[in-house]
């Protein structure tokens, strides 16, 4: 076993970040962050489009901050820059490129097991996005477009017929992206896309209503297949198009095996708390937008990380 932690978090997002500072700020030291991508805040990085606006209250959520960090509307940028400055006075330990197994309780804490080890540490936090496990089509993927079904803009080029899937913020802000340089469709099973945000709303309408997004509402997607090297898109009423490329933007979900493995127990696909996070397992937190309905709010997650650390300081004092 390495090291033995006061603290370890697991996952570096805002929550993460947020429990990690504010514990140092209140006394606690020996704090080890748990990044199983190459940098922090690996959700906002892949799943966030350059220059995506980021508010404070997300889809109209008021929430005054609790803690020490002040967060304020801005880009995808601005908000990376934002957590890169928290981290660098170096306060704690960022361990990137490791992923968490399983979390087991022992007698004077947990013993968290990664790979290669573990480590020994008398609290732990899970602040694991719901992006790191994007939600995927009940029907199956071919094998043979698998390159072609995405869940990012990562793989995308120009010139390409592409239609995006779903109808929320990032499904939108995906179809208006590409809409530029790109033939795009945009399908959602419902018949609005009122669970967007203002500004994605009016965008949408724009861009429909301009002819550069094609919107299929009320409308269901029954199988893919493959068709001459294009992705065949099959609908609930017999009918199909083809496409150079599907983009999935249908959310994320709970990693439930890995909370079970842990120990924690879920009711409707969320973990268990209390007014403080922790879980039906002592000592053990959960915080940021796994425990949140929709997820996505960052200054609710800087909230939980305050309150987890104002909660184990007045534990250990």
């Amino acid at each position: 076993m390495e090291h033995s932690y006061q603290l370890a978090i697991i996952g570096a997002g805002p929550a993460g970040i947020a429990t990690a500072i504010e514990s140092y700020v209140l006394g606690m030291r020996d704090i080890v962050v748990l990044e199983k991508d190459e940098n922090h805040n690996a959700t906002i990085r892949k799943f966030y489009k350059d220059n995506k606006r980021v508010d404070k209250d997300w889809k109209g959520q008021k929430v005054e901050l609790d803690g020490t960090l002040y967060f304020m509307d801005g880009t995808k940028e601005s908000t990376l820059d934002f957590f890169d400055q928290l981290l660098d006075n170096e306060a704690v330990e960022l361990r990137t490129h490791t992923e968490v197994q399983k979390i087991v309780k022992i007698d004077d804490g947990f013993e968290v097991f990664i790979a290669g080890g573990s480590i020994k540490a008398a609290y732990v936090v899970v602040t694991i996005g719901r992006m790191g496990k994007p939600n995927k089509p009940d029907y199956k993927i071919p094998p043979s477009i698998k390159n072609q079904v995405n869940f990012t803009l990562d793989a995308c080029s120009q010139g390409e017929k592409v239609m995006v899937v779903g109808g929320g913020d990032s499904a939108i802000e995906y179809a208006v992206d590409l809409c530029d340089k790109n033939k795009v469709t945009i399908c959602y099973r419902r018949g609005t896309f009122r669970r967007a945000n203002p500004t994605n709303q009016s965008d949408i309408e724009r861009v429909v209503g301009n002819g550069s997004v094609k919107a299929l509402l009320n409308t269901e997607i029954t199988e893919l297949e493959s068709e001459g090297g294009n992705v065949k898109v099959i609908f609930s009423d017999g009918s199909s198009e083809l496409f150079d490329r599907i983009i999935y933007a249908i959310g994320g979900t709970t990693p439930s095996g890995f909370l079970q493995s842990s120990g924690i127990r879920e009711e409707e696909g969320k973990p268990v708390h209390d007014e403080n996070y922790q879980t039906n397992v002592r000592g053990l937190f959960v915080a940021g937008d796994i425990t949140q309905e929709s997820g996505g709010s960052i200054a609710l997650g800087l909230n939980h990380g305050f309150a987890i650390a104002n909660y184990i300081i007045r534990q250990t004092s």
